[in-house]
């Protein structure tokens, strides 16, 4: 029997922990999606054409689901996005199937998108797939608001410096570590698979 990698044992390791703490943690999931949404809407508020899709799509549900975790958002009429209701029929539901937080963290690090499939309104999946590929968070900018331009400049090169270091280290450890039995070429969330609900 092969021994596993350390990789191979931290995603075994999560697997069995992760359902178990699920609902004790589920307390600070609530606040992590109402912060996480605050966040999202605040980076849609600086795209004009980005608030104007989602005007178009008010009322309609996406569902991103990892894991035993899910997120349901609502398109506004005012272009921004809130948690759905309780209950609410998801119109376009979105699975990232890598289960691996490891591969997750290495596809993140290299800016690539994890594999995702999809199902639902091909016209919702769409825009869907508009705003992850053009809505990015000016994170700089925020920060000179608050810092001036010379600081946010030095602390966002440092961010881009650190993400390229463990960018490399992540490298590393993945020519050591390979995870068995996965290719390094996996499809991204634009190859995922799409069952079409039609437009509606």
């Amino acid at each position: 029997m092969a021994t596993p990698t350390p990789f191979e044992f931290i995603d075994a390791l999560a697997g069995r922990v992760l359902p178990v703490i699920s609902p004790v943690l589920q307390p600070a999931v609530g606040e992590i999606r109402h912060r996480l949404v605050l966040l999202l809407n605040h980076v849609l508020g600086q795209e004009p054409e980005a608030m104007a899709r989602l005007v178009r799509q008010r009322g309609r549900v996406v569902e991103l689901s990892w894991r035993q975790w899910h997120l349901r958002l609502q398109a506004t009429p005012a272009g921004l996005l809130e948690q759905a209701p309780e209950g609410a029929v998801a119109h376009l539901t979105l699975v990232i199937a890598e289960e691996s937080p490891w591969v997750l963290a290495q596809a993140a690090l290299r800016g690539d998108k994890p594999p995702v499939r999809i199902a639902g309104d091909v016209q919702l999946a769409a825009e869907v797939n508009w705003l992850a590929d053009h809505v990015r968070w000016d994170l700089e900018e925020d920060l000179s608001r608050l810092l001036g331009d010379a600081p946010a400049h030095a602390l966002v090169e440092g961010g881009r410096q650190a993400a390229a270091a463990l960018r490399a280290f992540a490298a590393s450890l993945a020519e050591r570590f390979p995870i068995r039995g996965r290719s390094s070429g996996s499809a991204n969330a634009g190859a995922g698979s799409a069952d079409s609900g039609g437009s509606r």
